[in-house]
């Protein structure tokens, strides 16, 4: 009898902390969770009709908004990254290819103010737990540019399993590197977790960056085995990292409704570029284009965003946004927002609540190199290198397979016009593209 009344009383303590913690954070400041995954293609996720199931992720579909046309600013890994933390166009900054393989000496620009210095700032506790890919030597880490707290990788790629010695492969919590233990996605999930642990009494923001699904293809038996029924073994292993993936989710997820403050976070989930489908089976469903293009394939991704409570659960929103809205969307909620003039986004959630009408965004513009695109309501064009334009009508060619140039010369060469006024008040890229290699891009 003595331990059952023990473990009443443990459990009676442990609801009163949750509760004293729900309290304290009830009608302040929300938490912020910014989970981003890596290239993870838009057809992907059950919630866009994908075949592996991903019921944790697809929650904050049914819990919050599902973003039909939800986009990032670049279609590969690190320049997404700057635009997103600074909430501009990164190649405003110089920002437009991923850094070249083997150089430890780029970084994120110094002038430019990151999403975590900027809630620190508003008094948020801060932790990146995940990829970083903005920044490898001293001076150039995340505790260097907001994140009070760090736990992952500082590079682009690496291993799921096992402890590489190269230092952008290596493991850090802060400044010390670390031996993984187990498969990296589970240590990772035990990290953010923990992180909410640590600070369920005051604001924070998680940044929960895991390298899952991009390459090298590695997964545990137990995730493999799931998917039996899956004749090709590369398909095999990627629905078991998506599955582990979609766990990591769903662990953070739980873990913010034990603390009891599902109802005091803004949850937002998303891709850093379209799937490389030769590479991974990473598909984007109808879309034309992979990863490393400005076809819809490779910048449009899969978007979501849960605020119980303040936004409306189950809404499908079908107006473009794009991941540089996030850091003023953030912002905002924190109570300090971001002054227009230094940031490219808008605040997502006055659209969302019914408080402003319309499109977020007039234009949205991509620009990686000699690949370039413009949409415009339903109407996009592209532009590749000295190729003459195409036209596409998103509403009823979702796939971009019908040149509409022609029949629309009026509004092709007014898309062109700004797209080429906007592209010449950009920097130069700082350094130029990366090779892609056997871990992909």
């Amino acid at each position: 009898m003595g331990i059952v009344v023990r473990a009443a009383a443990l459990a009676a303590f442990v609801i009163a902390v949750a509760a004293r913690q729900a309290s304290a954070q009830a009608g302040g400041k929300p938490n912020i969770v910014l989970i981003l995954a890596d290239d993870l293609g838009w057809g992907e996720i059950g919630a866009n009709g994908g075949s592996i199931p991903t019921p944790h992720i697809d929650s904050l579909a049914r819990g919050g908004v599902r973003f039909t046309a939800g986009y990032v600013s670049a279609p590969v890994c690190s320049p997404t990254r700057a635009g997103l933390l600074t909430g501009r166009y990164q190649q405003r900054f110089g920002h437009e290819f991923n850094p070249v393989s083997g150089d430890e000496t780029f970084t994120l620009a110094a002038s430019e103010r990151t999403l975590a210095e900027r809630l620190k700032a508003a008094g948020y506790a801060t932790g990146l737990v995940g990829k970083w890919h903005l920044g490898v030597v001293p001076g150039t880490r995340p505790t260097d540019r907001g994140f009070g707290e760090f736990f992952g990788f500082l590079s682009g790629a690496r291993p799921y399993q096992g402890n590489p010695q190269v230092l952008g492969q290596r493991l850090f919590r802060d400044a010390a590197p670390v031996k993984l233990e187990g498969y990296l996605t589970d240590a990772l999930a035990r990290e953010a977790c923990g992180f909410i642990d640590r600070h369920a009494s005051h604001p924070f923001f998680l940044y929960f960056a895991p390298n899952a699904v991009h390459a090298p293809m590695e997964a545990p038996r137990r995730y493999r085995e799931r998917f039996l029924d899956m004749e090709d073994p590369r398909r095999r292993t990627f629905a078991g990292m998506l599955a582990a993936l979609d766990d990591a989710v769903g662990q953070i997820l739980q873990r913010l409704r034990d603390r009891g403050l599902d109802r005091n976070t803004l949850v937002v989930f998303l891709s850093d570029n379209g799937g490389p489908t030769g590479l991974t089976t990473s598909g984007n469903g109808p879309l034309r284009g992979v990863k490393g293009q400005v076809w819809e394939g490779g910048i449009r991704v899969p978007f979501l965003m849960q605020w119980t409570g303040r936004i409306p659960a189950g809404r499908v929103f079908d107006h473009p946004v794009i991941s540089l809205d996030l850091a003023p969307t953030a912002m905002a909620a924190a109570g300090a927002p971001i002054p227009s003039e230094q940031t490219d986004g808008v605040d997502l959630v006055p659209f969302l609540t019914g408080a402003r009408a319309g499109p977020p965004h007039e234009r949205l513009y991509w620009r990686y190199g000699s690949h370039r695109a413009v949409r415009s309501g339903l109407l996009k064009l592209v532009r590749i290198g000295s190729e003459k334009p195409l036209l596409f009508d998103l509403a009823t060619d979702i796939g971009e397979q019908k040149d509409l140039s022609a029949e629309l010369p009026a509004r092709t060469a007014e898309l062109e016009a700004a797209l080429d006024a906007w592209s010449a008040g950009l920097a130069r890229p700082r350094w130029t593209p990366q090779r892609r290699s056997r871990a992909g891009f």
